[in-house]
C-alpha cells in the first residue's frame, strides 16, 4: 500500500465529488486498523479492510480506477462501525471517508430500478414521515400479535422463501400506541428541576422502540429533569448518510435545527447512539450552507447520548435492589463514534444488586449497523453469531445495549443463538430497577405545541 501509488504529488486530484484530499492523506497505510476491522477479521480480505477502502477510494478520486460496481461492493460492504477510527493512531475519520464515498457513489452510479424505487421510498418517504411510520408498522402489529406470526413459523410456511425467512427474523417488534403521540408534549422533572432537555425519538424506534423512548423519559424525570419532546422534530439522517444520501440527510438536519431552538435546552438527548452520532456531526453536514453553518454547530455542541448526559449530572440512583446478572454490548456508535464507552457501564454500577459481567471483544460490532443487517445478512449474522458466542460466555441473565439497532440484532440472536436472556437498553434497567412508574408524572401538552 505505501510507494508512490498513494503520493499525493505525482496524482493530482481529478473528482470534484468524494473523500476530501486532506482526509486520505491522513492514512499512513500503516496497517493498524486491520484487526479492528469486522469484515476484514472475518475475510481476511485486504480490499475489505479500512486501509483497503482508503486505497481504493485514492485510485478512484485520481482517476486511476473506474467508479464501478466492484468499488461499490467493497466501499458497501463496510458497516461504518469506526472500530478503525478508535485503533488509528493517525486520527483518521474514517466515518468521514466512508460516507463521503457513497455519497459519490449514489450520485454517479445508477442502481437497478427496483432497488432505486425502495430506497426512495425508504429514505425519501417512510423515515421522514410519522404517516408512513405508523401506517406501515399497524399490519406488523397486528401479525405479530394476533398468533399469525407464531402460526406462520409453526408450520413452517417461510421455509421455501429463505430471504423472506431471514428478514422476518431480523424485522422490529412493533408497539402501539406509539412515541408519536408523545410529541409536542413536556414531561416534568420528579421533584426539583435540575435540567430542561430535548428528547429526540428519532423515525423508526417511535414505532419499535416506543416503551423505551418512554421509559428513557421516565428516568430522565427522575434525576430531575424537565424532558420536552418537541412536535417538530424529524427523522436524523443518520441512515440517508450511511446511505449516501447526504442532500436529504442535510435537509432533515435543517427541520431538526428549525424545530430544536439549541439554545431553549441545557442538552438535547438521544437514546440512539447512531442517531447521536449523526446529529452530533451536523456541523460538519451543513458546513457548506452559509444559512445553517453556525446554527448546526450550536445545534451539534448541545447534543448529548442519554447515558452520557446522566453519568455528567449525576443520575438519582435507584432505591431498591435489582438482583441480575448484566453483561454489556457496546454500541459501535456509542464507543468508537463518539468515544464513550464507560457512561453506560457507570450507570449500571449505580444499581443495586446489579453485577456487570464483561463478554470478550465487548466492542466488536454485532453485525447490526442500521439496515446492514438486512442488506448483507450473510456477513451480519456471521458477525451476530460470534458476538452471541461472547455473550452466552458470561451466563448473564440480561444483555444491555445503547441503541435501538444493536437491541434488534441481539434479539434475534437470541431467538438464533442464545440462552432465553433478556435484551434491555441501559435506560430500561434503570427504569426496572426503579420501579413504581405511578411515581413519575404524565406529561402534558405544550401551549405552543413545541
Amino acid at each position: 500500500m505505501a510507494g508512490s501509488e498513494t503520493g499525493t504529488s505525482e496524482f493530482p486530484i481529478l473528482r470534484a465529488t468524494g473523500p476530501k484530499r486532506e482526509d486520505l492523506d491522513a492514512c499512513v497505510h500503516c496497517g493498524l486498523c486491520l484487526n479492528a476491522c469486522p469484515t476484514y477479521r472475518e475475510l481476511g480480505l485486504e480490499m475489505d479492510s479500512p486501509r483497503g477502502r482508503i486505497y481504493q477510494m485514492i485510485r478512484v478520486n485520481e482517476g486511476r480506477a473506474e467508479l464501478d460496481e466492484n468499488y461499490r461492493s467493497h466501499i458497501e460492504l463496510c458497516l461504518a462501525c469506526r472500530a478503525c477510527e478508535t485503533a488509528c493512531p493517525s486520527g483518521v475519520r474514517y466515518g468521514r471517508l466512508v460516507e463521503a464515498a457513497r455519497a459519490d457513489i449514489e450520485e454517479h452510479m445508477e442502481r437497478p430500478l427496483l432497488e432505486r424505487v425502495m430506497r426512495d421510498f425508504l429514505f425519501g418517504r417512510v423515515l421522514p414521515s410519522p404517516f408512513w411510520l405508523r401506517l406501515l408498522a399497524a399490519p406488523l402489529y397486528v401479525y405479530q400479535r394476533s398468533g399469525l406470526e407464531r402460526a406462520v413459523n409453526r408450520m413452517g410456511l417461510l421455509n421455501a422463501f429463505p430471504r423472506l425467512k431471514e428478514l422476518a427474523a431480523l424485522s422490529p417488534r412493533a408497539t402501539l400506541p406509539s412515541f408519536f403521540r408523545h410529541y409536542g408534549k413536556t414531561f416534568p422533572a420528579v421533584g426539583e428541576t435540575r435540567h430542561r432537555v430535548a428528547f429526540l425519538g428519532g423515525c423508526m424506534a417511535n414505532v419499535s422502540f416506543a416503551d423505551l423512548h418512554e421509559a428513557t423519559v421516565r428516568v430522565l424525570q427522575r434525576s430531575g429533569c424537565e424532558v420536552v419532546v418537541p412536535a417538530g422534530q424529524t427523522c436524523c439522517g443518520a441512515l440517508h448518510v450511511h446511505g449516501g444520501r447526504k442532500g436529504d440527510a442535510q435537509r432533515l438536519a435543517e427541520r431538526n435545527i428549525d424545530a430544536i431552538p439549541a439554545d431553549d435546552f441545557d442538552a438535547i438527548l438521544t437514546n440512539t447512539a447512531g442517531c447521536g452520532c449523526a446529529l452530533k456531526e451536523y456541523g460538519h453536514l451543513l458546513e457548506d450552507d452559509p444559512a445553517y453553518a453556525a446554527p448546526a454547530g450550536r445545534f451539534a455542541r448541545k447534543v448529548k447520548d442519554v447515558n452520557e448526559f446522566l453519568a455528567a449530572i449525576g443520575p438519582t440512583p435507584p432505591g431498591r435492589e435489582f438482583p441480575a446478572t448484566v453483561t454489556y454490548q457496546d454500541s459501535c456508535h456509542l464507543t468508537h463514534g463518539q468515544k464513550l464507552p464507560l457512561p453506560p457501564r457507570q450507570l449500571l454500577a449505580l444499581v443495586p444488586g446489579l453485577t456487570l459481567k464483561e463478554m470478550p471483544c465487548a466492542d466488536h460490532c454485532c453485525g447490526s449497523a442500521g439496515i446492514y443487517n438486512v442488506q448483507h445478512t450473510e456477513m451480519s449474522m456471521a458477525l451476530l453469531e460470534k458476538k452471541m458466542g461472547n455473550a452466552n460466555g458470561t451466563h448473564a441473565e440480561i444483555i444491555a445495549s445503547s441503541n435501538p439497532g444493536c437491541l434488534l440484532q441481539l434479539q434475534a440472536g437470541v431467538r438464533m443463538h442464545g440462552h432465553g436472556q433478556r435484551v434491555l437498553h441501559v435506560m430500561e434497567v434503570l427504569d426496572e430497577a426503579y420501579g413504581d412508574r405511578k411515581k413519575v408524572p404524565p406529561g402534558r401538552k405544550n401551549a405552543t405545541g413545541s
